[in-house]
């Protein structure tokens, strides 16, 4: 497994919000986490993010992590490029030749020069898929990563991912509804503040 959750358990005071979660996820699968609002679904990609220490359990990850929280982290004065550059240079990469690829194929090279504070929202959040995504992660944290996108860009979203999955990449996509759950290799429902594995039509269900 790539991705291994066992029991973990997590409270804010008095308030459990994680009982005894517990997912797998292997390499070039997509899996999904699916629950209502206010069930937990952010904490526990903290958790598994290493943002946040869980009160029990274990969280084993296995290669390099990509996470794009569900709202973007950006610097509202810096341009598409200039965020491009900071996290080339956080990362070390030798050049931008993914991220143009990524730019591309979301339509967001027209952005190219144009500061955050101009942005929409759905444009944004291009911006935060991009930064996840431009290390190639070995896991890919996805919190709700397709909201405010228009119908063609949440197409193409589902295009890269298939591609990271082909690339034996490990992709867990965090929604408050079901979408396209054919499209995954597995679904959980987060409720009570544990996981649930639920039926899925992917082939690789």
């Amino acid at each position: 497994m790539v991705l291994l959750v066992e029991h973990v358990a997590k409270r804010y005071g008095s308030r459990p919000v994680l009982r005894d979660a517990s997912l797998r996820a292997g390499r070039g699968q997509l899996v999904g986490v699916v629950g209502e609002n206010g069930a937990g679904k952010t904490t526990l990609l903290r958790v598994l993010s290493g943002d946040l220490r869980p009160d029990a359990g274990t969280v084993r990850l296995d290669g390099t992590l990509g996470y794009c929280p569900q709202y973007p982290v950006l610097d509202e004065e810096l341009t598409t490029r200039q965020h491009l550059r900071l996290f080339q240079i956080a990362h070390r990469l030798p050049g931008l030749d993914r991220a143009e690829s990524l730019l591309r194929a979301l339509g967001l090279d027209a952005y190219d020069r144009q500061p955050v504070r101009t942005l929409s929202g759905g444009t944004r959040q291009k911006l935060n898929l991009v930064l996840a995504l431009l290390h190639d992660p070995a896991v890919l944290l996805l919190d709700e990563p397709y909201q405010g996108f228009d119908w063609d860009t949440y197409l193409r979203f589902w295009d890269i991912a298939q591609e990271l999955r082909t690339a034996g990449r490990t992709v867990l996509i965090v929604s408050h509804l079901a979408y396209d759950t054919q499209r995954l290799d597995a679904l959980y429902r987060l409720s009570d503040g544990r996981l649930h594995r639920a039926p899925t039509t992917g082939a690789h269900g």
